[in-house]
């Protein structure tokens, strides 16, 4: 027997199940940052440069999240120019900031294991086996 009970609350302590899929790839996350951080929307080529992605990674990006109803995007023409405004959905707003509580506490716990352990290696002794 291993000693873990699964019917124990800590038992799947460290799974952080709310590490959203759709939010956790790098990309995806630098645009919902840069979205969280202008709340009236970036427009595309600005949010390009922001996540430093090319026009395509963006544009697959944004459909996963827009198909995921995390952004809203928004096609149009100002002084006769094509214009596509992203802005962050009511719904990505609430998602993203689920999904940061769950990555700050990955960090409590990887911050606190740090501190529980005298030897951060976890190998003290064996060179001198």
């Amino acid at each position: 027997m291993n000693g873990f009970d699964d019917k124990n609350p800590e038992f799947h302590r460290f799974a952080y199940h709310g590490l959203d899929r759709i939010i956790h790839e790098r990309g995806r996350l630098s645009v919902l940052t840069s979205l969280v951080t202008h709340p009236k929307g970036l427009l595309f080529g600005d949010l390009k440069r922001l996540c430093a992605l090319t026009d395509g990674n963006l544009n697959r990006h944004l459909q996963v999240l827009e198909g995921a109803k995390l952004v809203k995007i928004k096609k149009g023409f100002e002084h006769n120019r094509p214009q596509t405004v992203c802005r962050m959905t009511a719904l990505g707003r609430t998602r993203y900031h689920e999904y940061l509580a769950v990555l700050e506490q990955v960090i409590l716990d990887a911050a606190a294991a740090g501190k529980t352990q005298p030897d951060k290696t976890g190998l003290r002794g064996l060179a001198d086996a």
